[in-house]
């Protein structure tokens, strides 16, 4: 096991052009130069039509499900470089570039584009909306087709096991066998841990990232105050809320709960200073920069998200547990994808030790594993923020994967150890 700081790289890449194929790429305009995949559209796809409706890992039918998802770059003809990213509890499938009037890029648009850790010139690169999510993909605040009206409490609880089935019947769709890559952090890694073991035989490799095979009490702990602060909320009507009365206030309490543990100690102190003069936000207030970013935090959050969607979610995240019972390392016995883990020292909220436990496991298993922990201050915020180190292992673990599996690309890269 390697500290990034042991490590280096020079990366020379030249730039190609972005190429359509076959109907399946997104529209895109490159306004950042070499630097963006530009302007996208978001795409969808139905499956689990009546009478073949998904059977959930609850024992429960779902179906129609519409898949929102957005593909960046060039599926090849063989159609060998596809990498599939996962996000994580309050993403979508807007991964990267611009929709066309707006000004906010895709949460991991530091990570996706043309010489980026996806380049986008090399890599076919897709990432949807999870079942339950609330941003174009079949969830509770999505009509139910037999009431007309939308699901609310009558959704069927569901788990990453079923996230991933539903991406598997998009990967299908888009005619894909093999999938270079999945990548994710956080409830992503959870998804990309839940590929590795459900359709091994499906991907090349896994980019594993501040994650775990299951939650700590301590993490349930977290997502269950912010579940109760929604339920608490007389607006949430018992899940069957409107949209004209929604339970705001609890949704922004549990985003705000959320955001504490997303950062660390030193992050924190750095970004946050007391308020001059006597600005406070209410009688109570300790007057500091930290509750005003709190409270826009939430504001903001309540904008884009679903209350009963956050709740179905976390729970989802808070039942996984990729042992299936069983002793760790024997369910990644047989796994021949090679497998990339990257962890953050400042992460308390998905501690690297959590990391090292899936490390571990996949080596007792004799399974192809590198690990990487990244000294960083920004706590478990950092695989959203550390893209220059991430670039760096994610871009040279890609190339090496794909120097062996024959994908073409300029690319002249100086070896290092991992």
């Amino acid at each position: 096991m390697t500290s990034l700081h042991s490590m280096r790289k020079n990366v020379d890449v030249h730039q190609a052009a972005h190429k359509k194929n076959r109907g399946i790429l997104v529209k895109q305009v490159n306004v950042h130069k070499a630097q963006s995949v530009g302007i996208v559209q978001k795409n969808y796809f139905q499956c689990a039509l009546p009478p073949d409706e998904l059977i959930l890992e609850s024992g429960e039918k779902l179906g129609p499900i519409t898949v929102a998802y957005e593909a960046h770059g060039r599926l090849n003809k063989e159609h060998s470089n596809a990498i599939l990213i996962l996000h994580a509890l309050s993403g979508d499938a807007h991964a990267a570039g611009l929709y066309k009037g707006d000004e906010q890029p895709g949460w991991w648009d530091d990570m996706i584009g043309p010489g980026r850790a996806f380049d986008t010139n090399r890599y076919f690169v897709i990432c949807s909306n999870v079942l339950g999510g609330c941003q174009g993909t079949t969830g509770p605040s999505s009509i139910n087709p037999k009431t007309g009206e939308p699901y609310g409490l009558d959704f069927p609880i569901i788990s990453i096991s079923d996230m991933v089935t539903v991406q598997r019947l998009l990967i299908d769709h888009l005619e894909i066998d093999q999938l270079l890559s999945v990548a994710g952090g956080s409830m992503g890694g959870m998804q990309a841990l839940e590929w590795l073991i459900a359709y091994p035989d499906r991907l090349k490799s896994a980019i594993v990232i501040a994650t775990a095979t299951k939650h700590s009490p301590q993490q349930i702990a977290f997502h269950e105050v912010g579940r109760q602060a929604i339920m608490a909320d007389p607006h949430w009507k018992g899940g069957y809320y409107d949209g004209s009365r929604l339970p705001a206030k609890g949704l922004a309490v549990a985003r705000m709960i959320g955001h504490i543990t997303y950062m660390s100690t030193i992050s924190m102190a750095e970004k946050f200073r007391r308020r001059p003069g006597d600005e406070k936000s209410h009688k109570f207030s300790a007057g500091s920069e930290v509750e005003d970013y709190l409270q826009n935090r939430g504001d903001h959050f309540v904008k884009r998200f679903d209350a009963n969607s956050y709740l179905y979610i976390t729970r989802a995240i808070d039942s996984f547990d990729c042992s299936r019972g069983k002793n760790l390392y024997e369910v990644f016995k047989g796994i021949k994808a090679k497998i990339l883990v990257l962890a953050f020292k400042s992460d308390w909220l998905y501690p690297a030790e959590q990391s090292r436990e899936i490390v571990k496991a996949c080596k007792l298993a004799g399974v192809d594993t590198t690990y990487c922990e990244i000294d960083s201050t920004y706590g478990h915020d950092a695989f959203l923020l550390e893209v220059d180190e991430e670039t760096h292992l994610v871009k040279h673990f890609l190339h090496r994967l794909s120097v062996k599996n024959g994908i073409e690309g300029k690319y002249r890269v100086m070896e290092y150890a991992i």
